[in-house]
């Protein structure tokens, strides 16, 4: 490829996580926390999918550092499973970002619904030593091979 041919981003990856009844609220949506669980759902489905079964990234040691999430429109419960969408959005020496979109997964006259933007930070730690560990060279690979722009919080586009 040329210079002056530009990459092409990664797709997203995209993942379909059912609703639980339980997920809702007094209020008929599905409440702020079920979104840490939606996420996490996610994120194990697509460990899966991006480090195979052979090697567990959650198996080897990963821990949660920081979650931010950016609610936008309200989720209300239903049958059909939503989508999240995830990517890298930052690597480092122990650990990464994970940038995510919550999404109806069907498009409607003004587009597909995002639900909430979110962004978790996640180490990798050795419970033996009680320490985080340094990031290898297959797991950054494919991390890389992931990896898209920050997050999109409204927030940072003041």
């Amino acid at each position: 490829m040329s210079e002056d041919q530009a990459t092409p981003p990664p797709e997203r990856y995209r993942v379909n996580v059912p609703l639980r009844w339980s997920d809702m609220d007094a209020y008929g949506h599905v409440n702020n926390v079920q979104f840490l669980r939606l996420l996490e759902d996610a994120r194990v489905i697509g460990f899966e999918e991006w480090f195979g079964q052979d090697r567990s990234v959650l198996s080897e040691g990963i821990l949660v550092a920081r979650h931010e999430i950016e609610y936008l429109a309200p989720l209300l419960f239903r049958v059909a499973p939503i989508v999240v969408e995830m990517w890298p959005t930052r690597i480092g020496g122990a650990g990464f970002d994970l940038g995510y979109e919550v999404r109806d997964g069907r498009d409607g006259e003004q587009g597909e619904t995002v639900f909430a933007r979110a962004e978790t930070t996640l180490v990798l730690y050795d419970f033996a030593t009680a320490r985080p560990r340094r990031m290898d060279d297959s797991l950054r690979a494919v991390l890389q091979a992931h990896a898209g722009d920050p997050t999109s919080f409204r927030w940072r586009r003041r």
